[in-house]
């Protein structure tokens, strides 16, 4: 049982090394950039954005903690960029997203080994929709809450926006993407999307 749980806790952090670090400090900038440059506006500071597919290949690529910080670290970055000040409850929120889209390994999914069947695609969309709302439909508000004593009205809109918009950016584009990397890694390691 300890072993289990040791190797759900390495699933969770992921594998760190130059590649990992390197990824995730290039994900975070590329995350920050696309909030700010790739996307559509669809309410006050709420956008339909490309960063969101940013989240899930750091995820099948390095783990759930390397995405979560690509999200949290990335939407900080953003709202420099953006000259918006800090917003932590807004970058907490993306951790969390970003930490569920991660379980790509817990649920069985290895896209670095070639594994990405229709189980995992249902795992993944699961994942998707239960991050969005956790991070954005419940950390967020409290957070904003807490850190700002901000009337919630707009922040509940804004979430509102950011999960459905999240969502489908990382379900419809998402999947295609880590099924086109695990049938690259497949055919890098001999193996079929089958195995």
């Amino acid at each position: 049982m300890s072993k289990e749980k040791k190797n759900i806790g390495k699933m969770l952090l992921g594998t760190w090394d130059t590649k990992t670090v390197v990824g995730v400090a290039i994900g975070a900038a590329l995350f920050a950039v696309l909030m700010n440059y790739g996307g559509i506006r669809v309410f006050t500071n709420t956008s339909l954005t490309t960063a969101m597919i940013v989240v899930p290949i750091v995820a099948g690529l390095f783990g759930p903690l390397p995405a979560a910080l690509v999200a949290g670290l990335g939407n900080v970055l953003a709202d420099l960029i953006g000259g918006w000040g800090f917003w932590f409850d807004w970058s907490i929120g993306n951790f969390f997203m970003g930490l569920f889209i991660g379980l790509l390994p817990v649920y069985g999914a290895k896209i670095e080994d070639g594994i990405f069947q229709v189980k995992h695609m249902i795992g993944y969309v699961i994942s998707v929709l239960v991050g969005n709302l956790v991070g954005f439909g419940l950390v967020t508000p409290l957070l904003t809450f807490l850190f700002y004593s901000h009337e919630l009205t707009i922040t509940w809109a804004q979430a509102f926006s950011a999960i459905v918009s999240n969502g489908i950016v990382e379900i419809v584009i998402g999947i295609p993407v880590l099924l086109l990397l695990a049938k690259r890694n497949a055919k890098k390691n001999n193996l079929s999307t089958e195995d």
